[in-house]
């Protein structure tokens, strides 16, 4: 006993000595950021090196911490780090306690102001208007698909991205109540109503469910009607004070949104880059063909094409718009003659920008 006394006093002397040491090394790290941005008097948050930083940190982890957890502790070093020159103004998609919440800490770490608004154009109106620096909105979900609004503002508005998101969605069924027993109405976003369609087929299937506009406010409801429960992620029920009466109810497990990061600038080459276009075909035979030839000639890999019917873009009824994102930076050599050469076969081609692959 004596000696296991004294081992762990030794343990604990070694956590503390570490402890003083990381926090030597945190303010030398600031340091070199203030003095970054002294030099640079300017924008000095830059995606392109920030997922520069987070892979080599990953490639250089010795463990046992995973990576998981050291992307997200540097990540939170970064932020704070940017806070003391250049505090940033993070729009997203809302109310809090939405999944775009989550994905903007995610990715910005939790320094910066985040504001939420109630629909996906406020975000854009606020990035475009310079009332926030960046915007976080959903695109695409693994399961239910395209964010139809995101994509046709993409279309029109000046705004590009910069990064991208990829946030695993784990719904969890809240209440204020302790069971299901008395529960009598079930609220949900209708999206995640899908999510959850057959576990809810199985569990609760005479449960009248009333969708609402997210999954915050599906959350805020149950915290004020006792006799009720809702379909939210972890966030929201801690946000409202809701019990997790069953948890990761998803149908798939898997099942993930991708959410995109815009600014009035896209991300500079990281080595490890999305490039992210829409154009319209030619109408005549074989148009589409043409559209992804010049991505053939040119070795170029495509990861998504997506129709979308040109909406408020000025066409005609029945014309649509191709969403395309390839693989590199719209600066490598492959990727700018691949747009070059698209230019000269696609009725328009307009870039929507280059950024970082999201990191995991």
């Amino acid at each position: 006993m004596a000696d296991e006394k004294e081992e762990l006093s030794r343990l604990r002397e070694g956590i503390d000595r570490a402890d003083n040491e990381m926090l030597r090394l945190l303010s030398e790290r600031a340091q070199y950021a203030h003095r970054i941005g002294e030099i640079k008097q300017g924008n000095v948050y830059r995606p392109e090196r920030e997922a520069q930083v987070l892979r080599r940190l990953v490639a250089a982890n010795p463990g046992p911490l995973p990576d998981a957890a050291v992307q997200r502790i540097f990540r939170e070093v970064m932020s704070a780090c940017l806070a003391l020159e250049q505090p940033l103004r993070i729009a997203y998609f809302g109310p809090a306690g939405t999944f775009t919440e989550s994905a903007a800490k995610k990715h910005f770490g939790s320094a910066p102001t985040f504001s939420p608004f109630g629909a996906i154009d406020d975000v854009f109106r606020a990035v475009e208007s310079g009332n926030a620096d960046y915007g976080v909105v959903p695109v695409e979900n693994s399961t239910e698909g395209a964010v139809s609004r995101s994509l046709d503002l993409l279309l029109t508005s000046p705004l590009m991205i910069c990064g991208e998101v990829m946030l695993r969605i784990h719904q969890n069924l809240l209440s204020k109540a302790d069971s299901m027993e008395g529960v009598k109405r079930l609220y949900s976003h209708a999206q995640s109503l899908a999510q959850c369609h057959e576990w809810l087929n199985r569990n609760l299937a005479g449960l009248p469910r009333v969708p609402v506009a997210s999954n915050a406010e599906a959350a805020r409801m149950a915290a004020e009607d006792p006799e009720s429960c809702a379909i939210a992620g972890e966030g929201a029920g801690v946000l409202y004070g809701l019990k997790q009466l069953a948890s990761n109810i998803e149908d798939d497990s898997n099942n993930t949104t991708r959410f995109l990061v815009l600014a009035q600038h896209d991300a500079g080459p990281s080595g490890q880059d999305k490039t992210s276009f829409v154009c319209s075909a030619q109408n005549k035979p074989g148009a589409v063909h043409d559209l992804l030839t010049p991505l053939a000639d040119h070795g170029v890999s495509m990861s998504k094409f997506e129709s979308r019917p040109a909406r408020g873009f000025g066409g005609s009824r029945w014309e649509y718009v191709f969403f395309i994102d390839v693989e590199g930076h719209r600066q490598d050599a492959a990727v700018a003659a691949a747009l070059d050469d698209l230019r000269g076969r696609a009725g328009f081609v307009k870039e929507l920008g280059s950024y970082p692959h999201a990191t995991p």
